[in-house]
């Protein structure tokens, strides 16, 4: 059983920082792929970033610039670091993971509430 536990959120005002983590747990390949989603109040659930087991990464435009992601512990954790943000970040973020043959997510985290408000 694979659990994903996020943690990190909270409140920040414009222009802040805030870093997400998420630790896997259970039986998960360091080969599987880890990212995050976010879903806005009213809005579907949308890729934010991701990262393959050889660290390739990609990002949505929106964030391009303003947040990076990492692995590490055998990379079993996953962190996204988030600057400069907007008030269009406020989301729910959730750490998502899948194997390498996969395009759909395996594993889902509980989420993690971001808000960006002055």
């Amino acid at each position: 059983q694979v659990q994903l536990v996020e943690s990190g959120g909270g409140l920040v005002q414009p222009g802040g920082s805030l870093r997400l983590s998420c630790a896997a747990s259970g039986t998960i390949s360091s080969t599987y792929y880890m990212g995050w989603y976010r879903r806005a109040p009213g809005k579907q659930r949308d890729l934010v970033a991701f990262i393959t087991s050889v660290d390739n990464i990609y990002y949505t435009g929106p964030v391009k610039g303003r947040f990076t992601i990492s692995r590490e512990n055998a990379k079993r954790t996953v962190h996204l670091q988030m600057n400069d943000l907007k008030p269009e970040d406020t989301a729910v973020y959730y750490c998502y993971s899948h194997n390498a043959f996969s395009t759909t997510p395996e594993y889902w985290g509980q989420g993690t509430q971001v808000t960006v408000s002055s």
